[in-house]
């Protein structure tokens, strides 16, 4: 397994829509064990292939408290079906965000189908922060970030902070 770079806004390619997987290969089971370790060395509990520089419909989550008892979820082509009426906020963050939280509302339940690891197809009704997370990542998915939901003025003092921070990543120390 290899560690990917994970890709930090502004960055045109996290914005655009991430294209549909065909089919579960070695090649794909690759790139998700890749994902995997680059989320839980980040760290994380959620990441989307375009994350990592690849439009494909790919996210990988794992949610669970323990360190030692890992619970990892492999989403291909995640489709969500249905969204609660009800809400619910969590303190959102994101690994091509690095540093930058905010409280961010969003349905408190949703059902997805998805194909998993092994290439069949599921159903998974999620709650709490697993929906939370799903929601996050499938907005990935389709070129959106969790600081859209937040006002203008905000989004942008966020983003200009990132292309600092950004510029400061890009300088070589002799």
């Amino acid at each position: 397994m290899t560690t990917r770079n994970i890709i930090i806004e502004p960055d045109a390619i996290l914005r655009k829509k991430s294209e549909t997987l065909e089919k579960v290969d070695n090649e794909l089971k690759v790139l998700m064990d890749d994902m995997l370790e680059t989320m839980y060395a980040a760290p994380g509990i959620g990441l989307a292939a375009v994350q990592v520089g690849i439009l494909k419909r790919l996210i990988v989550i794992d949610v669970s408290k323990e360190k030692k008892k890992k619970n990892p979820l492999f989403l291909i082509n995640p489709k969500i079906i249905s969204k609660s009426k009800k809400t619910s906020v969590y303190e959102e963050g994101c690994l091509s965000l690095p540093g930058y939280f905010a409280e961010i509302e969003r349905p408190a339940e949703c059902q997805i189908e998805y194909i998993d690891y092994g290439g069949k197809k599921k159903e998974m009704k999620a709650s709490g922060l697993l929906a939370t997370c799903i929601q996050h990542e499938v907005d990935h998915l389709n070129g959106i970030l969790f600081i859209d939901y937040l006002s203008k003025l905000k989004k942008e003092m966020i983003v200009k902070k990132l292309v600092k921070y950004k510029k400061k990543l890009n300088k070589i120390v002799l």
